[in-house]
């Protein structure tokens, strides 16, 4: 009862801090990572997490290549 409670709480507390920029990534993450750490081990929670931090990670990775991409065209738009 104290698990089903807990994992309730850190769901809402999760649900209610995360705006939606900030969930992409971590929603494909948590549920591979759930899955995978259900599997290896019956610790799904600990998955989930782990793989939402990674998604949210590799995120933000794919966000700073475009964005450098998009700044290197403008820049050689400029110099034409």
């Amino acid at each position: 009862m104290k698990a089903l409670i807990f994992a309730v709480t850190v769901a809402a507390f999760a649900l209610l801090s995360a705006s939606s920029a900030e969930a992409k990534g971590c929603l494909k993450g948590a549920v591979v990572g759930g899955v995978a750490g259900h599997y290896a081990g019956h610790h799904g929670w600990l998955g989930a997490a782990a793989g939402c931090l990674y998604g949210r990670h590799h995120a933000n990775e794919q966000e700073r290549r475009q964005e450098q991409q998009t700044q290197g065209q403008a820049n050689r738009q400029d110099k034409l």
